[in-house]
């Protein structure tokens, strides 16, 4: 069963795909950057233009790949936060099929609140931590 709420479909390219014909290992990445660019957009974090005034940066990502991805596969990367520190936002994710399955990756994200002015990091402001909460629908 799928834990999350938001829900990202992305076609695989030509592009995508290594020398051994199935999607490379570096653009499972990508999918997740497009898919938390997408979901920090629709939350009013991240506007496309002025990406030093995003609150966080990526401290640490890992990935569980499960099962190749081919050309023709249509995906959907599923994701949301699911842990929030005092500097920090954990993002976890699935990559499936179109329909729920297979499973081709789990992933998790550690995202820290970071000022790009003073290149520092910084608590998790009570507004920030209030948007996740909404956004997932739950205290975190």
């Amino acid at each position: 069963m799928n834990p999350f709420k938001y829900h990202y479909p992305i076609d695989v390219r030509f592009g995508d795909l290594d020398a051994f014909w199935h999607v490379n290992n570096a653009r499972f990445l990508v999918y997740l950057e497009d898919a938390r660019s997408r979901y920090l957009q629709e939350m009013g974090l991240l506007d496309g233009k002025a990406l030093w005034q995003l609150p966080i940066i990526v401290g640490d990502i890992h990935i569980r790949y499960r099962q190749p991805i081919e050309l023709g596969h249509k995906v959907v990367v599923s994701m949301g936060a699911t842990r929030i520190s005092a500097k920090t936002v954990t993002f976890e994710y699935q990559i499936t099929g179109e329909g729920g399955t297979p499973l081709h990756a789990t992933a998790e994200s550690i995202m820290v609140c970071y000022d790009y002015e003073t290149k520092k990091t910084v608590p998790l402001s009570d507004e920030l931590r209030r948007k996740f909460s909404e956004r997932e629908g739950r205290e975190l």
